[in-house]
């Protein structure tokens, strides 16, 4: 049996290994894939079993490949797969959830943390002579933020939102959470559920944690920004689609919003030509939330696993 990966640098840049995939057949490994439909037929060949991050592929893509039996995607997202055409053609789509949520939590934390203190910045300031240069003992270019008594506003509050809000109660921090449906077991003295309304007008902070869907595409938009207390801060590691990013960027540059801190933008890699690139108070870092080592390995763990269960008749995390 054959076996593809068409991107494998994302998950595996060296630190990691094929070994667990390599038992079940010949493994060829493309670190990247042009996404072109020529270039990913031409690198899925004759392969039986393929495994895809970020490559696309299309219903043009899958009807040219019918010998394919399997996809794995190493990723939770599966949007870059027609689900349709792959039922329609008996290939088997399978996803890897639930495998990066503490390191997505820690990083929202990290990311709600700098925009309290600046480290980065005052660090920078440093090393740049201003403290030597300093007449006091100590100074700041920035005011900073205690977290305690704040409240955090999380929407989508599944197991990444859930984490979050643990560590965050243990900063001090009062969590509102909105999601579609509701566990009410979750609830205690600094943490309730709220419709999204009153999330928007209570919180200091508000944390993305919710899928891209019809629903919540756009929710971070104008409408829902002058909702929101004057200097409030928005994080979101989740999708970039969340956040109509023309908005944020007025709200951030007339003071509405003191700050925003996103891993994810609409178009990845970011365009030069981004509206958060020209927004103030903005922290962009490039999709790397989900990309600790331990993660990482997890995701390779699950990926074997997923394939094992294929080939032994019995799939799990089947997603079509």
């Amino acid at each position: 049996m054959k076996i593809v990966v068409l991107d494998g640098y994302t998950l595996n840049p060296g630190d990691l290994d094929w070994k667990g995939i390599e038992q079940f057949g010949e493994l060829v490994v493309y670190d990247r894939s042009k996404f072109n439909s020529e270039e990913i037929i031409k690198n899925i060949g004759d392969a039986e079993v393929i495994f895809t991050n970020k490559t696309p592929l299309s219903r043009a893509v899958l009807l040219k490949v019918p010998q394919v039996k399997y996809i794995g995607v190493l990723a939770t997202g599966y949007n870059i797969i027609d689900i349709d055409t792959a039922k329609e053609l008996g290939m088997v789509v399978t996803n890897i959830p639930n495998y990066g949520t503490q390191a997505v939590a820690q990083f929202a934390m990290a990311l709600i943390l700098e925009m309290c203190h600046h480290v980065g910045d005052h660090s920078k300031a440093v090393k740049d002579g201003q403290w030597t240069k300093s007449l006091d003992f100590c100074f700041w270019n920035t005011p900073l933020i205690e977290l305690d008594g704040k409240t955090l506003g999380i929407i989508g509050f599944g197991e990444i939102g859930q984490a979050t809000a643990k560590i965050a109660q243990a900063f001090g921090l009062n969590i509102l959470a909105y999601n579609r449906s509701k566990d009410f077991s979750l609830e205690n003295d600094t943490c309730k559920y709220v419709e999204l309304n009153e999330l928007l007008e209570l919180s200091d902070f508000i944390s993305l944690h919710c899928p891209l869907t019809a629903s919540t595409e756009g929710i971070i938009n104008k409408e829902n920004i002058n909702k929101m207390k004057d200097g409030v801060r928005i994080v979101n590691t989740s999708r970039g689609g969340l956040v109509v990013e023309e908005d944020l960027k007025h709200a951030l540059n007339s003071n509405k919003v003191a700050g925003a801190a996103v891993d994810v933008v609409s178009t990845e890699p970011i365009k030069a030509d981004n509206a958060l690139l020209q927004a103030k108070n903005c922290i962009i870092t490039p999709h790397i939330a989900w990309a600790p080592k331990a993660s990482r390995n997890r995701m390779m763990q699950t990926a074997v696993k997923n394939l094992k269960s294929y080939l032994e008749g019995q799939p799990i995390h089947v997603v079509n």
